[in-house]
């Protein structure tokens, strides 16, 4: 494995969808570029990209994202909504829960640690 790689879109994606028995709102699609792996599985790093939509979120891991485009809003369990759009960074704890929306389709850069 090379010590330096450009995560990009260009790369092949795997398409897919929030799982039916979460969405709220909408018929959301997803796009991963999942362009980096830990070689024991417990970090990823790559680009995430949804249309509109609504979704329930549970996070058992730790995941750092930088919006690149598009608009969401997360809500947590305390019903605040954290509106975020291109040039917002954040964390994402384990034990986090709430809602996913994506206002206009939205691409993030991610981090993510089991």
């Amino acid at each position: 494995m090379e010590s330096f790689h450009r995560i990009t879109a260009l790369d092949p994606f795997e398409p897919g969808e929030p799982p039916l028995d979460r969405i709220v709102e909408g018929t959301p699609r997803t796009r991963t570029w999942n362009s980096e792996e830990s070689a024991d599985g417990t970090r990823h790093a790559g680009l995430w990209e949804a249309t509109p939509g609504a979704w329930k979120i549970a996070y058992d891991e730790w995941e750092f994202c930088t919006i690149l485009s598009g608009i969401s809003e997360i809500e947590d369990e305390m019903g605040r909504v954290h509106r975020l759009e291109a040039g917002d960074s954040f964390v994402i704890r384990p034990g986090f829960s709430g809602i996913w929306r994506v206002i206009e389709t939205t691409r993030k850069a991610y981090v993510i640690c089991l």
